[in-house]
């Protein structure tokens, strides 16, 4: 309770300093505006506080409704806006320090020159207040243009030449998708024009690289029959990602959580896809073969839980002459796969999501994931070797996506 306490005061503190900089700028208008303008930052201020604090007793906990995700995701754009603004108010208010102490030095050292009047009081500057408030305003106003490109799906068709590929595969189809997060979805209708977009694609081979869930395999139910319509010639393979393990939530017990697990790897089954768990599988094409290895949750980052082993997995695999490696975690990819597999031709991954926020236009992108992530989104190369990280068919936390869409990879292998 005392911890509780201590983080709303700690946001109302930054409410009221912010609440000065409002102050500055409202000073020319009218008082009833005035009393309008103060009573609203109130309200959106102590409601945003209210369900921040709240946010951590509703952690792990199923069956949060939409509404309710929505308004912790409105909470948390606040706090950023506030955060973003208070960074120009303390500019100001360093700039007004420093005049004052100027002054002071000055006042003190003219020894009370004949005609000298003493420095008025230094006001806070409108041009920065507007500056922050602005810039708040702005990340705040974009944040909730993006609930609406949650189902933006977005096709990215990608052509990967190997001189290891046998002849029979050249121009093979191969549809990457990750993180569905089926427990975040609230418009079957949306989810169903991304599959069938995906079908339309004709692709000989569905590749699906974790996270269909976000923590249990109920989630799944309503979706079933959405995606059990995928199909390829050469068949859909999936692997399992940091969040189908149940880490994130609250269970009744280990046997509760193990059940889920083995439930969640029924529900693969019942899709339609082959699970690969720390396995691979050989596709034949007109007597040519290609080896498709996929493991179970690996990361090279020590707050993310591994379980996967790709010695096992790449064993049956060691002899073909084509390679590809599903790992749901991309740091996986330096942390393992380059130095101890180097005939590993492609890897695939997803797991960032390019956090769902981040600015994309040709030949830049950016995103505030790159500074945990070394690969992050799209395509990375070194030494022969190719890692492609999908941007996530899903979503989680946030309901929406900034400038990051969510992503159908479209690879041709050449």
């Amino acid at each position: 309770m005392l911890q509780i306490i201590f983080f709303f005061a700690l946001l109302f503190l930054l409410d009221l300093y912010i609440f000065q900089a409002v102050k500055a700028v409202s000073r020319s208008v009218g008082s009833t505006a005035k009393i309008g303008i103060y009573i609203l930052f109130w309200i959106l201020a102590l409601s945003g506080s209210i369900l921040m604090v709240m946010l951590p007793t509703f952690r792990g906990r199923p069956g949060l409704s939409p509404m309710f995700t929505y308004a912790l995701s409105i909470a948390l754009g606040l706090l950023i806006a506030k955060l973003l603004a208070v960074s120009f108010f303390i500019v100001d208010d360093l700039r007004r320090f420093l005049q004052w102490v100027v002054a002071q030095f000055w006042v003190h050292n003219i020894d009370a020159a004949p005609g000298h009047e003493k420095a008025e009081a230094i006001s806070r500057s409108v041009f920065l207040s507007w500056a922050g408030i602005g810039l708040g305003s702005l990340v705040f106003g974009t944040l909730l243009y993006g609930f609406r490109n949650k189902y933006n799906y977005h096709i990215r068709k990608q052509v990967f030449n190997f001189p290891t590929l046998p002849v029979a595969f050249k121009g093979f189809k191969v549809v990457h998708i990750s993180d569905i997060h089926s427990g975040s979805f609230m418009d079957k209708e949306a989810v169903q024009r991304g599959v069938s977009m995906i079908l339309d694609l004709k692709p000989d081979l569905i590749l699906f690289t974790g996270d269909l869930v976000n923590d249990r395999a109920v989630e799944m139910e309503p979706y079933m029959e959405v995606f059990n319509r995928l199909k390829a010639e050469y068949g859909v393979y999936s692997v399992l990602g940091n969040h189908d393990y149940g880490d994130y939530t609250q269970w009744e017990s280990n046997e509760a959580k193990e059940a889920n697990l083995k439930q969640l790897k029924r529900v693969h089954a019942q899709l339609g896809w082959k699970l690969l768990l720390d396995e691979s599988v050989s596709l034949e094409k007109d007597g040519d073969t290609i080896g498709i290895i996929g493991v179970q949750n690996i990361s090279g980052k020590g707050n993310f839980h591994s379980y996967g082993n790709l010695q096992k997995a790449y064993a049956d695999s060691a002899a073909q002459p084509f390679k590809m490696l599903m790992s749901h975690d991309p740091s996986h990819w330096d942390n393992e796969v380059r130095p101890r597999y180097p005939d590993i031709d492609l890897t695939l991954s997803g797991h960032t999501h390019g956090m769902q926020f981040g600015v994309e236009i040709p030949g830049f992108k950016w995103s505030p994931v790159q500074w945990i992530y070394k690969q992050w989104a799209g395509l990375y190369e070194k030494d022969g070797q190719k890692l492609y990280v999908n941007r996530g068919f899903g979503f989680i936390g946030y309901p929406g996506r900034v400038g990051i869409l969510p992503e159908i990879t479209l690879i041709e292998l050449g």
